[in-house]
């Protein structure tokens, strides 16, 4: 490895990211020749295969996962370096990895918007999944931190809550139920339901509390965004539970049914994995979030879980 450059290195990283020579080509602004070229040389430099093509395909060999994994700790610790730098400047410049589950999509950009005005030399990078998905991103140390609503029990994690996140019943505005008080849970029984996808944490949770209360409605959909259930709703199709931030922008179209045993009392966390070292940017958003989220809750009222709290 002694003639390996940096931007040998850079190249085989991305190669190996994307399985192909042309997406790493396309990325870097290079010519797919000069990518092969640079992969020959340092295959060469290392004196072991890198990659191995079946059929069309492009597949890292053993030494080539091996280099992988140790270019992800050089380029981590290079940018680290670079952040420490820009910190003994007085700046604040890198890259903050967030991965968010998809609910936080509705608050986490107005939280993300004042800290970029604040820090323009911080460049965002936001990964919307769900639930189990966030899970294997955070076994692979993919991210700087994680916005979630639950914390994983077979992961040792570092977190820290920071908002409520009530899970109430949706329908349509002009639902029979819509007027009611203290409806019985039983009464969803009756009614076509929309749920989550399997490995949804709200599917997780909601299903928790019909089976504590033997309640089985019936599922005529299950959708994987919330924005799917909420025209589904809006459409008529059924009666669906989601966060009550998800009703934030477009209030009008739907009404909060008061059902008994709700709202599910749920809260946002955000964490990494214990053991990881946070960068400084990754640091100061995490700082930055426990303030800004406080601001949030007496600008927008998500501080209480009582069903006059969420409004109609």
């Amino acid at each position: 490895m002694k003639q390996a450059t940096l931007h040998q290195l850079k190249v085989f990283e991305a190669a190996a990211r994307h399985s192909s020579f042309t997406r790493a080509a396309e990325e870097l602004f290079l010519t797919q020749p000069t990518v092969s070229m640079q992969i020959k040389q340092l295959t060469k430099s290392v004196g072991l295969p890198l990659f191995e093509q079946v059929g069309k395909r492009l597949f890292l060999t053993e030494a080539g996962r091996e280099l992988f994994e140790t270019c992800r700790q050089i380029f981590e610790t290079i940018a680290q370096f670079e952040m420490t730098v820009a910190d003994l400047k007085g700046l604040k410049q890198g890259q903050l990895r967030l991965a968010v589950i998809t609910t936080a999509k509705y608050f986490v950009p107005r939280l993300l918007g004042p800290f970029c005005r604040l820090y323009p030399g911080i460049e965002i990078s936001l990964q919307v999944t769900n639930h189990e998905r966030l899970l294997e991103r955070m076994v692979n140390n993919m991210d700087d931190l994680y916005i979630m609503s639950q914390v994983p029990e077979s992961l040792d994690v570092n977190y820290e809550p920071f908002l409520d996140n009530p899970l109430v019943v949706f329908a349509p505005v002009n639902h029979p139920l819509a007027k009611e008080k203290n409806i019985p849970i039983d009464r969803l029984t009756n009614e076509p339901f929309i749920m989550r996808e399997p490995g949804s944490g709200t599917r997780r949770a909601v299903q928790q509390l019909f089976d504590q209360h033997d309640v089985q409605v019936k599922v005529k959909l299950e959708l994987g965004s919330n924005e799917a259930i909420k025209q589904a709703i809006a459409g008529g199709l059924g009666i669906s539970v989601l966060s009550r931030h998800t009703l934030m922008p477009d209030s009008s179209e739907f009404s909060i049914l008061d059902v008994e045993h709700f709202p599910i009392k749920r809260t946002w966390f955000i964490g990494y994995p214990a053991g990881k070292q946070l960068s400084i940017v990754a640091r100061t958003y995490y700082e930055y979030l426990l303030e800004a989220a406080k601001k949030f809750v007496e600008e927008t009222g998500f501080s209480a879980y009582s069903q006059e709290s969420l409004g109609d």
